[in-house]
């Protein structure tokens, strides 16, 4: 019987926490802490299970990868690597600005935070396309989605393929490899470009007369800021935050969800609203390293200056962390350094630490570049994962589940566990959705006596592909700010991207990774 109710505390637990993420009043990671507080106040988790998360090798490797795309980003080597992608020509076009640009995209965002790499992006990206006289709103979205699709290619490309990777240490398993995400990965992002390229120019809206009086020129002294979730005014009113005496600014307009809105005075401030300032002109430069604010753009090319040596430091850097973490599992490297587990931790670890050594990113400030609420996030989400095993909901929902294959295969439960986890990750993060997946997939796959290998993998590539919203990815929701697009505007373009991951991943996946029969 207690047993029963631990079920349905779990159960209620994770709708209430859904409902919560949904509405977006609270910050996820709190939304999640409230949840593990819950089970360990009903004794469904101990203090030790709740806490466990925070020690997560994935959940810190993915807080030192924060650091190391900081470095990146500070030494403007991406920047250069823009310029020189998208020269202003004549006769550019948009599918032309796509082929020399999504590819490269996808590459760097292999192995960086997407964040950066989008934020970085997006205001050259914006003035490249003003001189070449293109519609702007044609290669955000694009953008954000170039970013994910390299993301699922490596173990570092994005942090919910951490997440599961520690998950699956803690279990017992071996984990992914460097590139080992890349076998199905690599397909998809090939797709996904594809796709973009042939059919993007028509499925995503030309600028719109509503942006011309709004619009951001260069040497202007207005600014778009997109909110981020330290700003303080969170959830507060236009007239309960002085924005003006706080950061020397007027707000001019408020855009959310592609739409202007007018009465600045019941504006409650949200994660992702873009403000449109007009500054002093000092504004980006003193407001620039702040977390406040997901990005700013005055519409010129603000670029960090950086010594050259730092940009080819930075870059050796990332190099030799990617290079170590691929080979510093092979079985030859543990016999020729005996003692050392040169893994992703290890060499994330001493890349972060030679960077702030050699101040490519301000060891002082450190704590600013980390995104604090999505490592609470992932701790929670992981101790919530917990206690849905010691409820039973897992297994519960696996016995469910793999019911399926009495008419059909495991390829049924895989398309079902696949579909549940996209749908759930395009309106909650991404990160969660994963770590409520990981439990009923172990689950599930110890029921039908497989290799639980397809299931976990399944879980990272649908927690990643968040296409048809800008809920479930920061970039999607930066680029709805800056680019002025309706939640429509994602659905068109991104619906149809989704169901190309899907058919690729249900294809795919069970041929690399078969259902192995366990004993």
């Amino acid at each position: 019987m207690s047993g029963n109710i631990d079920i349905w505390i779990v159960f209620g637990g994770l709708c209430l926490m859904m409902g919560m993420l949904i509405a977006d009043r609270l910050r996820p990671g709190f939304v999640l802490f409230s949840g593990v507080v819950l089970f360990m106040c009903t004794g469904i988790l101990t203090p030790q299970e709740a806490l466990a998360g925070f020690g997560n090798e994935g959940m810190i490797t993915v807080g030192l990868l924060f650091l190391v795309s900081e470095g990146v980003r500070r030494s403007d080597a991406l920047g250069h690597l823009v310029k020189w992608l998208l020269p202003v020509r004549r006769g550019m076009t948009v599918r032309k600005g796509y082929l020399r640009m999504l590819p490269t995209i996808a590459a760097v965002s292999a192995f960086l935070n997407n964040t950066p790499v989008v934020v970085v992006f997006i205001p050259i990206i914006k003035q490249w396309a003003r001189k070449s006289g293109l519609a702007i709103r044609k290669f955000l979205i694009p953008l954000s989605y170039a970013a994910i699709l390299g993301g699922m290619c490596t173990l570092i490309g994005t942090s919910t393929n951490l997440v599961v990777h520690g998950m699956m240490l803690d279990e017992g398993f071996a984990g992914f490899s460097m590139f080992e995400l890349g076998k199905v990965g690599v397909c998809i992002a090939l797709a996904g470009l594809l796709y973009m390229l042939l059919l993007g120019d028509r499925r995503l809206p030309d600028d719109s007369a509503l942006e011309e009086p709004l619009r951001i020129e260069p040497s202007d002294r207005s600014v778009e800021a997109v909110l981020g979730p330290r700003f303080p005014g969170i959830n507060r009113t236009f007239e309960e935050f002085d924005f003006k005496s706080r950061y020397g600014a007027e707000i001019r307009a408020v855009r959310r969800g592609g739409e202007e809105l007018n009465d600045l005075n019941t504006i409650v401030f949200r994660v992702g609203d873009t403000l449109v300032l007009d500054t002093d002109g000092t504004f980006v430069e003193t407001w620039g390293d702040s977390r406040v604010f997901l990005m700013l753009s005055n519409g010129s090319e603000h670029r960090p200056s950086s010594p050259r040596w730092k940009k080819w430091l930075s870059l050796a850097l990332l190099v030799v962390m990617i290079g170590g973490a691929t080979f510093g599992s092979m079985p030859f490297m543990a016999d020729l350094v005996p003692g050392l587990q040169l893994d992703m931790f290890f060499w994330v670890c001493v890349v972060a630490v030679l960077m702030a050594l050699f101040n490519i990113f301000p060891a002082k400030k450190y704590t600013k570049f980390i995104s604090w609420d999505i490592l609470v996030t992932i701790a929670s989400a992981l101790a919530i994962s917990r206690a849905m095993v010691n409820s039973g909901l897992a297994d519960w929902i696996a016995a469910r589940l793999t019911g399926l294959s009495a008419i059909a295969s495991p390829w049924a439960v895989l398309a079902v566990l696949y579909i549940t986890t996209n749908l759930i990750t395009e309106f909650i993060t991404n990160n969660a959705a994963a770590a409520f997946a990981f439990p009923v997939a172990l689950s599930a796959a110890t029921h039908l006596g497989v290799d639980p290998m397809p299931f976990f993998v399944a879980i990272c590539i649908a927690a990643s592909c968040s296409f048809s919203s800008p809920i479930g990815y920061q970039t999607n929701m930066i680029v709805q700010g800056i680019g002025n697009y309706r939640f429509g505007d994602f659905v068109r373009i991104g619906l149809p991207l989704n169901i190309i991951a899907f058919l690729l991943s249900m294809l795919l996946i069970p041929l690399i990774w078969p259902f192995e029969p366990i004993g």
